[in-house]
């Protein structure tokens, strides 16, 4: 009778639920709690791990070794100012700027470039310049430092900006150019079509069409390599002698010491040194998802 009245006022009754599907409502809750769960715990993992050195570097140094409090009391925050004056960093900092913004403009042009081609361009031998790629990065980037080195060397370029910034090129352009290339082939074809119809070159498509939707991309793998560059330091000892032009990771070296240990100082420059990355790190990581998922996961 009830069911009537609803329907006569043009009103719906909600469904009953009924056993069935209370049973797969359940089914569904769990393991979605489960994954809940995990990703919690995975996130609570990555971040115990910073708040503890952003305790450990507002502490002085006996509150942190004896690390019965985890919050400071009082803020050290000449800690900073010791690390910052001590570590080098007003002559490190710049240096590795300049080699990370030099080297992600570098590699996003020549990977662009590179990935375009390997993904529209028909020409004999594509598939060895894939594999030739792939095998290039099975090597580990160490067993070629002394080949970088004697090649720098003969060409003028040891202990020199430019050489190092060449090695952090050739470096990230593998799989910068993998990323670039299952980008480009996602993409529709219809769009280089319809420019070749109107006349412009496969050059003039590829900067003013295909670039510009190719946005995504370039944001990932300026990430990744962004990363990669300011975190490096092996090439920096290796290839420079003058101590002025080491990255920024050279000034955390200056707090290593086992006869005089300033763990609170290190501390306070990790956060220093890693703060840039962090910053572009934010501002850009809308991007890697969809950048990565458009292209390298083609």
């Amino acid at each position: 009778m009830n069911t009537l009245v609803d329907t006569a006022r043009g009103t719906k009754t909600p469904p009953v639920p009924t056993p069935s599907t209370r049973r797969r409502g359940g089914r569904l809750r769990g393991p979605r709690m489960a994954l809940y769960a995990l990703l919690i715990a995975g996130a609570l993992e990555a971040l115990v791990p910073v708040l503890w050195i952003l305790s450990g570097s507002l502490q002085s140094a006996e509150q942190l070794y004896k690390g019965t409090d985890p919050i400071p009391h009082p803020f050290e925050w000449g800690n900073f100012a010791t690390a910052w004056n001590e570590g080098g960093f007003s002559q490190y900092l710049p240096n590795s700027l300049l080699y990370t913004a030099a080297s992600v403009l570098g590699i996003l042009v020549i990977a662009s470039m590179a990935g375009y081609a390997l993904a529209r361009i028909e020409f004999p031998g594509r598939g060895a310049v894939v594999g030739a790629i792939l095998v290039i990065m099975i090597i580990p980037l160490p067993a070629s430092f002394i080949a970088q080195y004697k090649l720098l060397i003969t060409l003028g370029l040891a202990n020199t900006r430019i050489g190092y910034i060449l090695v952090l090129i050739a470096g990230g352009l593998p799989i910068s150019i993998l990323i670039m290339r299952g980008f480009f082939a996602s993409q529709p074809k219809e769009l280089e079509e319809a420019a070749a119809i109107d006349g412009a070159s496969l050059l003039g498509t590829f900067w003013r069409i295909i670039l510009p939707l190719a946005r995504p991309g370039l944001v990932a793998v300026a990430v990744i390599q962004a990363m990669g560059v300011w975190n490096e330091y092996l090439m920096g000892l290796v290839l420079f002698n003058d101590s002025s032009l080491m990255p920024v990771q050279r000034g955390l070296t200056n707090f290593v010491s086992a006869e005089s240990p300033q763990q609170q100082i290190l501390l306070a420059a990790s956060l220093i040194a890693v703060l840039p990355i962090v910053v572009f790190y934010a501002i850009a990581q809308r991007h890697i998802i969809s950048g990565l998922s458009a292209g390298a996961l083609k």
